[in-house]
């Protein structure tokens, strides 16, 4: 079979992947010959899910001209409420509600829904003369050498490479071919999600319920229309996913306790086991990970895409930096400066929101006083919310130039 060459080869044709290959193109120019090698699983039905995006990851989607694509699909989000109360209680107070605008008065975060925004990826990455897509196609490993890289596709071809990344999700074939080890492990949960619609508007609000068996969380679409993504102890999460629709909707309403009125499903469920690991390296020779290949976290704040869209950002600019004076995609100082600038971050996001799900789900009457006394303090510290804001927009700490709305 034949022999292909690529300046850079990116395993992993979805969100990361695609978002990747096109910062990069539009970062490096046309010279730069960019691919990607995309499984092209074919859906088996509708995608009900939604991504929160954060006002950093959000201006690289923007400068990227992604944004405009899924713009009139996009909810923002005005405001957030926090719950903390027993399934089975009559009224659910609210704990700490927080203005979810930064000072400019730009929102903090918008809801997505996937589809849209995997469309407009698709749409772009076609569309970009320095990307090939190679689909459907698999990397099943690689072979070092020096300078290049040979990727070995399932049908026999290889590819030539300065650098290879990793975007081929939670189960990398080419993390495991680099003798890159996890760590981590699965929850006694499972996470459900599915679509709404509702009677009465949410106004631009999400709302977190913490609840024994996880967090439910209610996350506003365009329209009277919620994406719910819901955490569930794994036993009792089998036994309702079991439910007939009216059955299910019934556990759905229980949990909304009331509010935005008579609920209707408006679309089909869907289900995965939840777990966290960290790669304890991101980069070898001429290789790097990326997105969830790097780092898979509990969905409980809702930064998974935005975890990898840091990457992404940082990637671009390590890599850029490194063409710009010469030097190829994959030299080893550019790689080394990436995983420098993300590790940190993404292992203390992980660990911060496994802390957080098991101090949430954790039903001891003392462990929640102490936690309806802490979002209580928190609710009269203004100066605390903004930071909270701020840091969940990925507005913190030393930003790449892409999530500041500047092509690295």
């Amino acid at each position: 079979m034949g022999m292909l060459r690529s300046d850079i080869v990116i395993s992993g044709g979805s969100y990361a992947g695609l978002t990747l290959a096109l910062a990069l193109a539009k970062t490096l120019g046309p010279e730069i010959a960019i691919t990607v090698i995309d499984r092209q699983v074919v859906p088996t039905g509708r995608d009900v899910r939604a991504f929160a995006i954060s006002a950093g990851p959000r201006h690289m989607l923007d400068v990227l001209g992604i944004w405009p694509k899924v713009r009139d699909e996009a909810q923002e989000v005005l405001e957030i409420q926090l719950t903390d109360s027993p399934l089975e209680a009559g009224v659910r107070p609210v704990l700490l509600t927080y203005d979810n605008t930064l000072e400019n008065g730009e929102p903090a975060s918008f809801i997505v829904p996937n589809e849209a925004l995997a469309t407009a990826l698709e749409n772009a990455a076609d569309a970009e003369p320095a990307i090939q897509i190679l689909r459907p196609a698999e990397a099943t490993g690689f072979t070092e050498g020096d300078p290049f890289l040979r990727v070995h596709l399932a049908d026999g071809r290889s590819i030539e490479t300065s650098l290879l990344v990793a975007a081929d999700g939670r189960r990398s074939r080419l993390r495991e071919a680099a003798g890159i080890k996890c760590i981590g492990w699965s929850y006694d949960q499972i996470g459900i999600v599915t679509q709404v619609a509702h009677e009465l508007p949410h106004n631009g609000r999400a709302i977190q319920h913490f609840l024994p068996g996880g967090p439910f969380a209610i996350l506003p679409l365009r329209g009277n229309r919620s994406c719910i993504t819901w955490s569930e102890d794994a036993v009792r999460a089998r036994e309702i996913l079991a439910y007939d629709d009216e059955a299910f909707l019934a556990e759905v309403d229980k949990r909304f306790a009331g509010r935005y009125g008579r609920l209707t499903l408006a679309g089909p469920r869907a289900s995965w086991p939840l777990e966290m690991h960290l790669a304890r390296r991101y980069v070898g020779h001429g290789f790097a990970l990326v997105g969830d290949t790097a780092h898979g976290v509990h969905p409980i704040a809702g930064q998974g895409l935005n975890l990898a869209f840091r990457d992404i950002a940082a990637l671009t600019e390590c890599v850029a930096e490194a063409v710009r004076v010469g030097l190829t995609p994959g030299d080893s100082s550019a790689l080394e400066r990436y995983e420098q600038w993300r590790r940190f971050d993404s292992g203390l996001s992980a660990a911060t929101f496994d802390a957080l799900n098991r101090l949430f789900s954790n039903d001891m009457t003392l462990v929640r006083s102490a936690r309806e006394a802490g979002l209580a303090l928190v609710d009269r510290i203004p100066a605390l919310k903004r930071i909270f804001v701020s840091e969940a927009a990925g507005l913190s700490g030393e930003l790449p130039r892409l999530l500041r709305g500047e092509l690295a």
